[in-house]
């Protein structure tokens, strides 16, 4: 009997040593020992716009990357990923709703993203949320034409269409704005019925918002237009409407991209390309994260790999 209970207690001592001596993991597997936690690090794919103005506006070079990145599929996806980890980070567009998707946004340079200070230019990671349309006579008809200039006139001259993406989180600049009444006396398309006429989009899955949004209000201020969306990356909007998929299936009327135009996504042959707003970049952590600022270079040492714990950010 003694040498049964000897056995017992050197059974539990070794269960005791072994669970003392075993780090604590969080639910994503990373080491929470001591109150640290591993950073996993969420990305977009390569033909994101937001990934491009992200790391531009961290100085983070071509291949510089961490190998230990996740790339997520859209802006949404991105916030539920970085929503669900609590030792994720990631970002987003100013425009993503921080609290339905559990996830804090965090100050850049100690500067916090809004209206205010992407119009004064302080806050850094900004960047114009751009459109392209097809060339003037390459659409399936004279009045989708007209309607496609319309809906361009609606959402960067009209207040009542710039009051539509400004809702959704777009930065707008009224100085120039008219009463849509006016814009639209200049399209008598308009007046007609247009429920057979069908206005698509691709590109870029940060204006989704904003543009459908405005396509909804204005839908039935131009004789019930229809409009079908397809936004895969900013690296599609181009493509889809003056490049080499422009009367592919996946071919479009107006192609959006959260970034400028590149050079050789050549917009001169458009009918109409600018910009219809102002967006803000900004970094997210999990919502219970005690982070609340974070500097470029921070952020940059973070997506390279030199800073993989958040315990080296206190």
């Amino acid at each position: 009997m003694k040498k049964l209970f000897s056995l017992l207690v050197v059974a539990l001592l070794a269960v005791s040593l072994v669970a003392c001596s075993s780090p604590t993991t969080d639910d994503q597997g990373g080491d929470t020992t001591q109150g640290t936690s591993e950073i996993h690090v969420y990305t977009r794919d390569s033909s994101s716009g937001t990934r491009e103005a992200f790391e531009d506006a961290i100085g983070l070079g071509k291949g510089e990357l961490t190998d230990a990145a996740s790339e997520t599929s859209s802006n949404g996806d991105m916030a539920t990923k970085v929503g669900e980890d609590t030792a994720g980070i990631g970002y987003v567009s100013l425009s993503t709703d921080f609290e339905a998707n559990n996830v804090k946004p965090l100050q850049f340079e100690g500067v916090e993203a809004s209206t205010d200070t992407v119009l004064d230019g302080s806050y850094a990671m900004q960047r114009p949320f751009n459109y392209v349309t097809r060339a003037a006579g390459d659409y399936e008809s004279d009045d989708k034409e007209q309607l496609v200039a319309a809906f361009i006139a609606y959402i960067t001259e009209s207040e009542e269409g710039m009051a539509v993406v400004e809702s959704e989180g777009g930065i707008v600049d009224y100085t120039n704005a008219r009463p849509w009444a006016e814009v639209a006396a200049e399209y008598p398309v308009l007046e007609q019925d247009n429920s057979g006429i069908t206005i698509r989009t691709a590109g870029s899955t940060s204006v989704e918002g904003a543009i459908s949004a405005a396509l909804a209000a204005f839908q039935p201020l131009a004789g019930n237009v229809q409009y079908a969306m397809n936004q895969s990356g900013s690296g599609d909007g181009w493509k889809r409407v003056l490049g080499e998929e422009k009367d592919g299936a996946n071919a479009a009327d107006i192609g959006f991209a959260s970034r400028p135009f590149e050079a050789e996504e050549d917009v001169s042959g458009a009918m109409a390309s600018g910009s219809f707003c102002q967006d803000a970049v900004v970094v997210i952590v999990e919502a219970s994260n005690a982070l609340e600022n974070l500097t470029a270079a921070q952020v940059k040492d973070i997506y390279s790999g030199a800073i993989t714990d958040f315990g080296s950010l206190e």
